[in-house]
Parts: structure tokens; C-alpha cells; sequence
């Protein structure tokens, strides 16, 4: 059945906005009618997402963890409650304030009205990765949707208080570096070519720091806009080679293969990994089922791929540990804790305080490298200054002498 994007008139006279799914624009203009308001205007909610850009701005588009997180969190409460899962939609839908998720739920709505199970009508809409719709698809032959659906907002929200935390720590540092380097190139490309003007009068050969001063202040005064141009060609080069499969795989390898940042992109794989593969488990699915839906949340490659070899040799017949302990892909921690767990058969429990612990790690390996990503670029940004202090005094002090 078609959704349509309406404005329309309550009997206050205020106006209203929404979706409504129909047979065609008279019948939902039948529905809010019946409902007491009146009708502005009714187009089909497709159409408008054709109109809009594809590929640039699909990104601002998409549904946000957070918005995800709250509508299963509230569809879980309500199923709770007692609600039939049709009911529960009727009553969430109203209240998501996502037209692009409230379009997409009324659709799941209409394919489970239509005869589909909510996992299918889940899988006809992009929002929702296999790993949602395999929780809710194990939740459907279990019976327990309800536990399902609150412990995938459980993971939502975790893994949004993980990214949370890598923004938050690095947005003091970046801001910094920005702020930095707009006072530099204000300083070289202003503030110095005025104080060179002073030096062009002297009848001597200028200190070399100077004359390197003097030659970047005029590089930047005359090229700046070189500058732009260049961080929009490196960024659009990055992503072309990260959108290539082999450009893909050096990358996440030369990253990996860094001091720090390698053993932090490690840990927040193994965590990711952990508590997926723990919830999976616990739900009922199946451990190739899940190493498979594993594998495209690692956020890596080289991982990804290691996980997939490591399913091979499972599905062989050896143990998980030992299949992931060959990659050599993950750290010491994390294979002797799952060989703990495979040999007392407790793996699910052990992989979530798995999980728990390595985003601790993360959380204060992000804190150190925030802590000292601090005092570098102070002492970055000192140089800087002091070279630029020094090229000035210099012929400043030679004047001076030549004075006396």
C-alpha cells in the first residue's frame, strides 16, 4: 500500500503534518477527513525521496542508531504490555519523529497486515541490518520477541555510547588543530607580510629563518586557494580508494599495522564482535549463522576476513578459538576467554563481560590518546609561533647591533 506525506488542518486551525498509508491520494485524503482534519496537501511519500539527491546527500537521509534504539526500545515495551505487534506499530508510528523511519515502519506494517512475518516485511526496508532482522527472526520462532527486541536496543544504545565516546574524545583535538592552523595561516598571511614590508627598506641580507618566512608568507598569499582544492582532491582520492576492494584491504592493513592505533582498532573490533556474537548465541542462532552476521560489523576488513576464515575452519569441525587464535587477527585476551567459554560451555555469558571489558579499554585508550594528543599539538603549535617569533626578531636584533 502507497504512503503519502500530508499537510492538513486540525479543527483548532492548526496545522498538522505527517504520513499516511492508503490506496490512493483520495483515500488518504478520506482518512484525515474521517479524522477530523482537513486536508492542505497529499503526495505520495516516494516520490519525494526520488526527487531528492542519490547518492550525495543519501547519508543525511539515513535513520540515526539513536532513532533506531528508541523505536525498538518503545515497540518492546509495548509487545510487553500486551499489545499485538500491528497494534504496537498503529501506536508507534504517530509518535516517530523520522519520516524517513515513520514511511519505512508504516511499509513493515503493511507487509505483516499483507501476510509477510516481521522479519520479511523487515527485509524489504534498508534500515534495518541482517543482524536485526536474524535477532527478530530467531525472537519469531522462540517466542520471545519481547526479550529480542529489548536486548537489541541494549546493543544499539551500547554501541552508540562507543561511537559517542570516539567523537566526544576527539572533537577537543580537532577543533584545536583547526583553531590552530587558522591562526598560523592568519599570522603568515597577514600579520608577517606587513612586517616584512618593514624589512624590505634594510640594505642587508635578511637571517635565513626570516627570508623562509617572508618566501611561505608570499607562497600562501598568492596560492591559498590551492589549499581547498587540495584537501577536497585528497578526501575524494581517500574515498575512491577505500570504495575499491583491494584499496579497502591496504588500508584497514597499514592501519592494523600501527603501533597504537592498531591494538585500539583491534580491541574495538573484538568488542563489536563480542557482544554480537554473544546475543547472537543467546537468542538461538546458529555459530556459523552468527560468525556469518559477525563478520559486517567488524569495522575492518582484515577482520572481517579473519572471522570468515575462521568460520571455515569451524564449519570443518575445529574449535572457535582456536580458528580465530590463527588469524592472528585478535588479541590474547580475547581467544583465551572464548576457549574458557567453549570448554565450560558458558561462551554466550563470557562473551558479553568480554565485550564490556574491552570497551572499557577503549574508552581509556581514548582517553590517553585524547590526554596526549593535547600537549602535542601545544607543543606543535609553540614551534610554530616561535619560529615565526624568531624570523622576526632576528633582523630586529642585527639592527640593533649594527645601531651600536
Amino acid at each position: 500500500m502507497p504512503v503519502y506525506e500530508y499537510t492538513a488542518l486540525d479543527v483548532k486551525g492548526n496545522t498538522l503534518s505527517g504520513i499516511v498509508d492508503a490506496d490512493s491520494p483520495a483515500s488518504a485524503r478520506q482518512k484525515l477527513r474521517a479524522a477530523g482534519n482537513y486536508p492542505v496537501a497529499v503526495r505520495e511519500a516516494a516520490s519525494l525521496s526520488a526527487q531528492q539527491s542519490p547518492r550525495f546527500f543519501k547519508r543525511f537521509r539515513r535513520v540515526r542508531q539513536s532513532e533506531l534504539a528508541i523505536m525498538t526500545r518503545q515497540l518492546g515495551t509495548l509487545m510487553t504490555a500486551g499489545f499485538p505487534l500491528v497494534a504496537a506499530l498503529d501506536a508507534l508510528i504517530p509518535q516517530t519523529r523520522s519520516l524517513q523511519l515513520k514511511n519505512q515502519l508504516t511499509r513493515i506494517k503493511d507487509a505483516i497486515v499483507g501476510g509477510s512475518s516481521f522479519s520479511q516485511a523487515l527485509s524489504t526496508v534498508p534500515t534495518f541490518p541482517p543482524l536485526y532482522i536474524n535477532m527478530i527472526q530467531a525472537g519469531e520462532s522462540s517466542g520471545t520477541m519481547e526479550l529480542v527486541l529489548d536486548r537489541l536496543a541494549e546493543m544499539i544504545e551500547k554501541q552508540q555510547q562507543v561511537t559517542q565516546r570516539i567523537t566526544s574524545a576527539m572533537t577537543y583535538p580537532v577543533f584545536m588543530t583547526l583553531i590552530g592552523a587558522g591562526i598560523l595561516l592568519f599570522l603568515i598571511t597577514y600579520i608577517v607580510p606587513t612586517i616584512a614590508a618593514l624589512f624590505s627598506d634594510m640594505k642587508q641580507v635578511l637571517p635565513v629563518p626570516t627570508r623562509i618566512l617572508i618566501a611561505a608568507s608570499q607562497i600562501l598569499k598568492l596560492w591559498w586557494w590551492v589549499i581547498p582544492i587540495a584537501i577536497i582532491f585528497i578526501v575524494l582520492s581517500f574515498q575512491r580508494v577505500r570504495n575499491a576492494e583491494s584499496g579497502r584491504h591496504a588500508i584497514d592493513g597499514i592501519l592494523l599495522s600501527l603501533p597504537v592505533l592498531g591494538d585500539f582498532l583491534r580491541k574495538l573490533s573484538a568488542a563489536r564482535i563480542a557482544r554480537t556474537l554473544g546475543l547472537l548465541l543467546e537468542n538461538g542462532v546458529s555459530l556459523l549463522s552468527a560468525l556469518e552476521i559477525v563478520k559486517n560489523i567488524a569495522g575492518n576488513v582484515r577482520i572481517a576476513g579473519a572471522v570468515e576464515a575462521a568460520a571455515n575452519k569451524v564449519r570443518q569441525g575445529q574449535g572457535l578459538a582456536g580458528s580465530l587464535n590463527a588469524t592472528g587477527q585478535f588479541p590474547a585476551l580475547f581467544i583465551q576467554m572464548i576457549q574458557v567459554g567453549e570448554q565450560s560451555g558458558a561462551l554466550e555469558s563470557l562473551l558479553k563481560k568480554l565485550s564490556d571489558l574491552f570497551e572499557n579499554e577503549v574508552e581509556t585508550a581514548l582517553m590517553r590518546m585524547a590526554a596526549l594528543l593535547e600537549p602535542v599539538m601545544i607543543l606543535i603549535m609553540g614551534v610554530m609561533v616561535g619560529f615565526i617569533v624568531l624570523s622576526i626578531c632576528l633582523p630586529i636584533f642585527e639592527m640593533n647591533q649594527l645601531i651600536r
